[in-house]
């Protein structure tokens, strides 16, 4: 773990860090801004699979954070280059809900005969009958790519289930085993520190998430930050595989962790 002095950028976690429900957690505007003020570089870093790196930008941008959607990076960014890598051409059957369409590129989506399955978020497109689509597929030879292994997230009405949830189900009933291009995915963090020109060791990755953001960032060479919101529990903490380099009530404490004012 460096100094802090030597920290040129800031990995976010958006959901439960920046926000709960797209709406601002207490003291994270501010605080964000005194990151930019500070000139330090930024991403926000999410395995959000519901919208586009557009809207997020967008919806964040109305809400007061300084952000722009060349700022984001998500998980189907992260799944699209992933697999115009790994499988050129290949046909996908994409489970999960909302619109990431822009976010996909030129991936082939296909409702059957699929190369790869592809997970991406929980939500009411991922019933029974999409999931047992994809183990038919899956039976017949196709790969998995998941785009997290999250099991939850928080919102305004509490923990929700999220797709990791499912994965463990299909992983166990096809006998395979996902490729995940999100967090935790070591490449993942790394096509962050590429975009922002930084190396590992001058990076902080903030998150509520102890093991796919904090703990993952951290054995991927980068300063860990946990906070104690979004979903954050202390069971979980207790549990985890390692300890954070650093806890933290809320984002609202990374400029003081920082050394930095509010601005």
């Amino acid at each position: 773990m460096e100094s802090m002095a030597s920290v040129r950028a800031v990995l976010i976690d958006i959901d439960g860090v920046l926000t709960v429900s797209w709406k601002p957690l207490p003291g994270a505007v501010a605080a964000l801004h005194a990151v930019r003020a500070a000139g330090l570089g930024v991403a926000l870093v999410t395995n959000t699979t519901s919208r586009t790196r557009a809207s997020i930008a967008g919806t964040l941008s109305e809400a007061g954070f300084e952000v722009g959607a060349r700022d984001v990076l998500t998980a189907p960014v992260a799944t699209a280059a992933h697999l115009a890598e790994h499988f050129p051409g290949a046909r996908c059957l994409l489970l999960g809900s909302g619109d990431i369409g822009a976010d996909l590129g030129d991936v082939t989506l296909v409702e059957e005969g699929a190369d790869v399955v592809v997970l991406g978020g929980a939500g009411p497109g991922l019933d029974y009958a999409a999931l047992n689509r994809a183990f038919a597929e899956l039976q017949r030879g196709a790969r998995l790519v998941a785009m997290h292994r999250n099991l939850y997230w928080r919102t305004d009405a509490g923990l929700q289930l999220d797709s990791g949830a499912f994965l463990l189900g299909l992983e166990r009933a096809a006998r395979v085993r996902a490729e995940v291009t999100g967090k935790p995915s070591r490449a993942f963090f790394e096509t962050a520190l590429a975009r922002l020109g930084v190396a590992a060791e001058q990076a902080l990755m903030v998150g509520d998430d102890i093991e796919s953001d904090v703990l993952a960032a951290q054995r991927a060479g980068l300063t860990g930050v946990l906070v104690k919101t979004g979903k954050y529990q202390p069971e979980t903490h207790a549990h985890a595989s390692g300890a954070p380099d650093h806890v933290l009530d809320s984002f609202a404490d990374v400029p003081e962790l920082l050394g930095l004012g509010l601005v």
